[in-house]
């Protein structure tokens, strides 16, 4: 159980919610875990399978705290909502915001700031630590690169021209990913980014991993009553939760590519996990699945300090923690959205 931004996390799967006298108690079992007044805090994310008890519920809607219940593995099930329903008036911001340009851009900025600035880490952290084993001119050069297009963000006048630095900046990374790999070159190699279908290993693995955190950030952005689906960068389509592909921008290199290259460079994943089908693509097999989902939901369990927060709290929880400090900025309660830079 953690407190975060006048947000309570019930972390531990077999707890139960209950209310008594205007506090919020949580229960393993026959053991009391903690309990808080409700008066303290603005919204309860649960990641438990036990629920909540209906007059915990009904006092959470009279007292205007949001209640939202996920799967101890993050999957968003549904929110408790009182008459009041801020969500509301949090929803017709964050649509105004995103049919005005001027006023979506710094968000947006903020959003590739963090990305380029993960992708630089990721690739100074492996120069570092790796300095025998890959090319240090190569990386240094594409680091560089990713340095100056940092610069030129708060430069860029439209959301077209961030996409274009955005675009380019991601090249400059991808070129050294291979450098990144160090296990297995044969069956593990990256050229390019390929998608729709992946054409290699590593591709497959990438887009795997994408979709497990897009589907992470989908559920934040529900469970703190924004619409996943309309964006500020990514333009809106049918069926596609633009901006959930917004907040993952800045955790791709940091949550994503990290994981995936541990993955190959430890040898938990092996070129046996993958089938090449009809149209060329190349995917992981069931066995490959099963072996990456368990090492995710690991990945997610283990802490870290919040940068802005400078707060211990799992990897799993940082899109959560993303998504309360994104309402808060399009509430007006921060004067900008703060980025998540991890070092």
């Amino acid at each position: 159980m953690r407190k975060l931004l006048n947000t309570l996390f019930v972390m531990t799967e077999d707890s139960y919610l209950s209310l008594e006298n205007d506090n919020v108690v949580v229960h393993q079992g026959d053991k009391k875990l903690a309990s808080v007044p409700l008066r303290s805090i603005e919204q309860i994310m649960s990641f438990s399978y036990k629920g909540a008890s209906p007059a915990l519920m009904g006092k959470c809607s009279e007292f205007d705290v949001g209640l939202s219940f996920f799967s101890p593995h993050g999957r968003y099930y549904c929110s408790v909502l009182g008459e009041k329903n801020r969500n509301v008036l949090l929803r017709r911001e964050q649509f105004r915001i995103a049919d005005a340009e001027p006023n979506s851009l710094p968000i947006a900025q903020s959003f590739i700031a963090g990305k380029l600035f993960n992708c630089r880490w990721v690739l100074e952290r492996t120069k570092r630590d790796h300095v025998m084993r890959v090319n240090v001119e190569r990386i240094s050069e594409k680091s560089a690169a990713l340095h100056d297009a940092m610069q030129t963000l708060g430069t860029c006048i439209s959301i077209d021209e961030l996409r274009g630095v955005e675009g380019n900046a991601a090249k400059d990374y991808f070129f050294a990913f291979d450098d990144l790999i160090l296990r297995d070159k044969d069956s593990f190699f990256f050229e390019t980014r390929s998608r729709r279908p992946p054409l290699d290993r590593m591709n497959a693995l990438l887009s795997f991993v994408y979709a497990l955190l897009a589907g992470d950030c989908t559920a934040a952005l529900q469970g703190v009553g924004l619409d996943p689906y309309v964006g500020f960068m990514h333009v809106d389509r049918p069926g596609r939760a633009s901006l959930a592909l917004d907040l993952m921008e800045e955790f791709r290199p940091a949550i994503a590519d990290r994981f995936a290259l541990s993955l190959v460079n430890t040898g938990a994943v092996k070129s046996t996990n993958f089938e090449e089908r009809e149209n060329g693509g190349i995917f992981l097999n069931e066995q490959g699945r099963k072996t990456v989902l368990a090492a995710w939901q690991r990945h997610k369990a283990q802490t870290i300090t919040h940068p802005f927060l400078n707060e211990k709290i799992s990897w799993g929880l940082v899109p959560y923690v993303q998504a309360l400090l994104l309402t808060r900025t399009i509430r007006g309660d921060l004067d900008a959205y703060p980025p998540f830079m991890w070092k």
